[in-house]
């Protein structure tokens, strides 16, 4: 798949960086456990690869340009949805929680009135 090991190397290492973000940007399970966002640390990784990018340029053969330039490119977008995302899922989460304590306690649990009584 890859001209050369060190190609190979390369490649390896932009993927340990996309996946570093990713887990940092709530799209993978992070090593600690669950989604997780963190984003100044997203920032920092996309930052390094675009350091990267710069350092190689000229270097690197078109498909490792290539996908350096699409994770780059990929991470970046993801960047721009993440604060969205995460609050989906802030919001999702304290659904779920209410309605846990609904079932858990009905008669201390929150309460929609449906009637029609106009």
């Amino acid at each position: 798949m890859f001209e050369d090991k060190e190609t190979e190397t390369f490649f390896t290492v932009v993927h340990m960086f996309q996946r570093s973000a990713m887990a940092n940007l709530g799209l993978l399970e992070h090593p600690a456990g669950g989604l997780q966002f963190n984003f100044s640390e997203a920032k920092d990784i996309i930052d390094i690869l675009r350091m990267l990018q710069n350092k190689t340029k000229g270097n690197l053969d078109a498909s490792a340009d290539a996908m350096l330039k699409g994770v780059i490119s990929e991470l970046q977008m993801q960047f721009m949805q993440a604060p969205k995302r995460k609050k989906r899922m802030e919001e999702e989460e304290a659904n779920m929680e209410n309605l846990r304590q609904t079932f858990e306690n009905p008669r201390e649990g929150p309460v929609e009135d449906v009637s029609n009584e106009e």
